[in-house]
């Protein structure tokens, strides 16, 4: 089923309007889904023609897509596509800042605490002593990440565990917006062993401050970079300081497809968004942003990898993890991170008549305005 853009705006509004705590019944749903459908299909279309227009891009064995140096290409993404994926470890439940593509938006203050001492890691808490028991009997990772929230709120923590995984031979990276970094945690962080720091940069509107961070984490640190959601904000930020930011010396950018959840999307209500792949729910403008910035990086031969760590990348990236774990064939645990699918979200992007469905059909028997689907 092809739904033209028009009976899907109808039939949205009529979805939109239910109560609640009412499903749809399976045509509803068929319906739904045929409409998500058309959405993804002119929105993957645009990729493609934004796509074909970026000179020297490059894939990784067909995970996601990048350009700029191969040797600059994070390890911590070559692990998390190509290895035995990409373990969190868990431990600061606080952060300095409140970004509105946050995936905590709003419940900052309620995030629960890890536990004094403990770590979380695979969904389970240790104490630091535990490594050696935790390393003796599992399969090392060929990488970790430090997540959750900010771990520069308790930086002086972080040094033992970080030596710990260095002394056996796992790369390390850690995610920071940078604010409450300066020259003696970052060099502390760097000699305990990560080896690789990634800058939320927009979480700060590319302050100068984090920038001049950058620059002294570069001293330090075999590879440093950005991670940021891709959002106008930070590409309209990052442009304004360009040549600084990349003066600092930095091996990478990962533009990271922004996607939504309970807590962030009303701060893109009125977006126009699309459904991927029935799981992550994304403004549409995340990854055209992208895929323009990576136009720009290409022709302008900036001296790093960008990479368009998209939903797709995402995707890749759990079935990966799950064939490397033994998992049944097509298992994955990528999915939507909504309870109820928020139809009245996608109302703009059907009202929106600059976007256009490639191709529409009449309505099969049935499915008509006028009849009772159910």
């Amino acid at each position: 089923m092809k739904i033209s853009k028009k009976d899907a705006l109808t039939w949205f509004e009529f979805f939109a309007s239910l109560p609640e705590e009412e499903e749809l019944m399976p045509g509803q749903m068929e319906i739904a889904l045929s409409a998500f459908a058309q959405i993804e299909r002119a929105v993957n279309a645009r990729h493609a023609e934004l796509m074909a227009q970026i000179p020297g891009l490059k894939t990784l064995q067909d995970r996601t897509y990048y350009v700029g140096d191969d040797a600059k290409f994070p390890q911590g993404c070559r692990s998390c596509l190509l290895g035995t994926g990409l373990s969190a470890v868990r431990k600061t439940n606080k952060c300095d800042a409140a970004c509105k593509f946050c995936y905590d938006y709003g419940a900052l203050n309620s995030q629960p605490p890890v536990g004094e001492g403990m770590w979380e890691i695979g969904g389970t808490k240790f104490y630091e002593e535990d490594l050696d028991l935790l390393l003796s009997i599992h399969k090392k990772p060929t990488g970790i990440a430090y997540v959750y929230l900010e771990p520069f709120m308790e930086i002086e923590k972080y040094y033992g565990v970080v030596k710990k995984f260095h002394e056996a031979g796992i790369h390390q990276h850690l995610y920071t917006n940078g604010i409450h970094a300066d020259r003696e945690n970052l060099k502390a962080l760097a000699e305990a062993g990560l080896d690789e720091l990634r800058f939320n940069l927009g979480a700060s509107h590319c302050a100068d401050r984090v920038i001049e961070n950058m620059s002294i984490a570069r001293a330090y640190f075999p590879r440093v970079g950005i991670e940021t959601p891709m959002t106008p904000e930070f590409y309209r930020e990052f442009f304004a300081k360009k040549e600084k930011i990349l003066a600092t010396g930095l091996d990478f950018i990962n533009c990271a497809e922004l996607h939504l959840n309970e807590n962030n999307i009303e701060n893109y209500a009125g977006e126009n968004l699309y459904f991927c792949r029935q799981g992550y729910i994304s403004p549409i403008f995340s990854r055209n942003l992208t895929l323009q910035f990576m136009k720009t990086a290409a022709e302008e031969q900036w001296p790093i990898v960008v990479h368009d760590c998209s939903n797709r990348t995402k995707f890749a990236r759990d079935l990966n993890l799950r064939a490397k774990e033994g998992g049944w064939f097509g298992q994955s645990t990528y999915g939507c991170e909504f309870s109820k699918i928020p139809y009245a979200a996608f109302l703009p992007v059907l009202r929106d008549e600059s976007f256009r469905f490639l191709e529409e059909e009449p309505m099969p028997a049935g499915f008509g305005l006028s009849d009772i689907v159910l």
